[in-house]
Formats: structure tokens, sequence, C-alpha cells
């Protein structure tokens, strides 16, 4: 494959930074929701040690794609993190976990209710051993409900939220993307959560701690933004539409004759009125089938079969020329072949080359936003299994390289 990236590519060597330089994170969650949130908050500059299970490390090693028996995935969503392993479930893991936590600002986790509680560190041990600590806990359906012991997983999000039932073509099933979404957006929602928690704490006298229950269900369910009131006041359940645009018309992927996919959005009437013109079909804006969007939408066939002959007759390159020239919205469905080789993903350097210990180095995404004045960065891909061990067990716990030793042998770490 052919990784083409931009010739103004960063060097790979890059010291952390950004609006959250400072601020210290104890990641001991699995898989993807949680160590993504914490995998944000490392963008954002701060200072994350990632801890993991001795043997078996957290389960994303585990699932694919790997080189050389290497997982990839976590390579980028514990990207800027340093890796410990530890096990929280005896004594002596759980005296130096006490002892780091002490000077953290944040607890990232994400275990079933009850399971932190079990192992004699639930919410007040926590807080009795810092009063300042944000808890970001992270589960499927939350610390409360009926529902809060079961297990859980993106897909089943997805379907308990909503989300899922909208996704796919009207006459068959309900259908899930290709990655499990509703795992990153309860990240975001963790992130965000953790940064508005920072703020509220260093702006009150005694620097007061709080939890937060976050379920991904319901994080899922929140993006859905109108879906709910819609049904409240209008009674209606919304039905899947495939490809097409639920609340405008025309909008769907189209093939073009060199056999591409193109993405179209007219939703404004702005964008329709010079749609009309770059088809030369200036009628369109006058027949009162298809002259506002309401009509449109109720005449859905006709206008998309208009618009799906425009485009069959045309290649993707007259298509951008006449699309651009307009000023309408639309775009190549992207591989990712395709984005590493896109004019505008290398002027931004979307994609940056990160330091790697196993193999040099790796290309992954770059800080979503950019900050002016406190820029994050990647400046490094995620650990391998204890790799910083003896660094955050010698400096920050005051282990001896005997100590180190034995509890290696105990597999304690």
């Amino acid at each position: 494959m052919n990784k083409a990236t931009s010739k103004s590519e960063p060097t790979l060597k890059r010291a952390p930074g950004g609006p959250l330089l400072g601020v210290k994170v104890l990641d001991i969650s699995t898989v993807v929701a949680a160590p993504f949130a914490a995998g944000l908050l490392a963008d954002y500059g701060a200072d994350v040690i990632k801890v993991e299970m001795p043997g078996a490390g957290d389960h994303i090693r585990h699932m694919p794609p790997h080189k050389e028996g290497i997982s990839l995935w976590s390579k980028v969503t514990n990207r800027n993190k340093k890796g410990v392993t530890l096990d929280l479930r005896t004594a002596e893991g759980k005296e130096i976990f006490e002892h780091l936590l002490a000077s953290q600002d944040v607890l990232v986790e994400n275990f079933r209710p009850d399971t932190l509680e079990r192992w004699g560190l639930g919410k007040d041990r926590l807080f009795e051993i810092n009063p300042h600590l944000i808890i970001l806990r992270i589960t499927g359906f939350g610390q409360t409900g009926p529902y809060r012991d079961r297990p859980g997983f993106a897909r089943i999000f997805e379907s308990m939220s909503g989300f899922a039932y909208l996704c796919g073509r009207p006459d068959g099933p309900p259908m899930f993307s290709g990655y499990p979404i509703s795992d990153a957006l309860a990240g975001v929602f963790g992130a965000l959560s953790v940064s508005a928690a920072l703020v509220h704490r260093n702006a009150t006298p005694g620097r007061p701690g709080q939890e937060i229950d976050l379920s991904a269900t319901e994080a899922m369910f929140r993006a859905m933004d109108f879906l709910a009131v819609e049904y409240d006041q209008l009674g209606v359940v919304r039905e899947r539409t495939g490809n097409l645009n639920a609340y405008s018309s025309p909008s769907d992927v189209y093939s073009t004759r060199d056999g591409k996919w193109i993405g179209l959005a007219v939703s404004a009437p702005p964008v329709f009125a010079r749609f009309a013109k770059a088809l030369n079909r200036p009628d369109l804006l006058v027949d009162p089938r298809f002259n506002t969007n309401v009509a449109r939408l109720e005449n859905r066939g006709e206008i998309e079969a208009i618009v799906r002959q425009w485009f069959i007759e045309r290649t993707e390159v007259e298509i951008a020329s006449i699309l651009t020239e307009h000023d309408v919205s639309f775009s190549r469905v992207n591989s990712i072949e395709d984005v590493f080789n896109d004019a505008h993903f290398k002027a931004r350097e979307a994609i940056v080359a990160v330091e790697d210990s196993d193999f040099g180095s790796v290309h992954m995404q770059n800080v979503v936003p950019r900050f002016s004045a406190t820029p994050g960065c990647v400046w490094r891909s995620g650990p391998g299994q204890g790799e910083h061990n003896d660094e955050i067990l010698t400096q920050q716990v005051g282990l001896t390289p005997d100590k180190i030793a034995e509890l290696k042998m105990k597999n304690v770490i």
C-alpha cells in the first residue's frame, strides 16, 4: 500500500504538550472506550500511566490488526502513555496502586460496578487516599439501574440506544458500522467530562474531587439528538433509509461511470440551487415537485433517479470539476489508502509519523482539534506491556531494582 505522507511531515522527535500539560492520569481501563478517553487526555498533554494486568495485559492487545504478533490498535489507543503492569488484586499490587494514586489528578476505569469495591478500592477509599481525585467510570449501562451488572460491548450500546435501528436499508436488517463507533463516542464524552471536572475542581476552594458515572449506551443515545423529542412530540418512530439522507434530498452515495462512489449533501436551499445549475437543470428550481426540500422528500424517487443518471454518465474527475466549480458539497468515498494520499489531509498533517519502539515509526492520526496557544502532539505510540515498569516504580514509588525483580517473580507486576 502506498503510504504517501506530506513533505512537511514533522520530525518524529517530539515532546509532550497541550492544554492539559501537568495533569496526571492513572488509566487502569481496558479495550476501547475508556482507554480512548485517557488517550485523548494524553493527546492534550496529560501525563498518563497505562496500567495493565501482568500476563494477558489489556484485551485490546489480542484484537486485530497485528503485525509480527504485536497489537497495532493498542499503539494508537494507548499512544502518549507510559505503560506499567500491576495486579491490583494482590496486597502488594494494591499498595503500589495506592501510592501512585495519591499523586494523580484523574483515575480512569471501566470495570463492572463494584469490582473495585471488591478489591477494597471503592470510591470512599479512593477519596481517602486522594480527596482531589477525579474518577471517570465508564461502563456499558452506568453505576445504577437494572442493567448495571450486564456485560456490554459497542454493538450492545448501539443496539440499545436506537442507533443500530436506523442503520441499513429499509427492506433489510439493522446494521452495524465497521468500527465500534459508540466506544469512540463514549471516549470523547469521557475526555470532555474529565476536562469539565478539572475546571470545576481547580476553581473551587479545597479542590474537591468527584466521580463521573458515564454510560456508553447513554453517550450513544445523547448523540441521537432530536430522536427522543421527535417521538415525544410527534409520535414518529424513525425508520431505516439506507444511504438516503432522512432529512434532505437528493442525498445518497452515487456511482460514477468509472466505478467510483461519490457522497453528496445538498441540505440547504442555496446548495440545491447551485446543484441544479451544475446539472444544467434550472427547471428543477421551479418544478413544484422539487423546488423545496419538503417537496423533494415527498418525490424522492423521481429526484434521486435524475441525479443518479447524471452521475453514472460521468467520470469521477468530470463530476469533481463540475461540482467544485458550482460550490456543491461532495466527496469521493475514500478508502484508508485514499485518505493517506489526499492532498487536504497532507496539507493539514492529519496523519503523522510517530516514534515506535517495535517498528521504528508508525503512522497514525494527528491530534484533534488544533489549539493555537497550547498545541497537543503525538510524541510516541502506545507502549509495550510494562515498558515503563522500572521508570515508574523507581521514580514514583521508590522501589529498588531488587524489589522490582521480586515483584516480577510473584507476578504482581
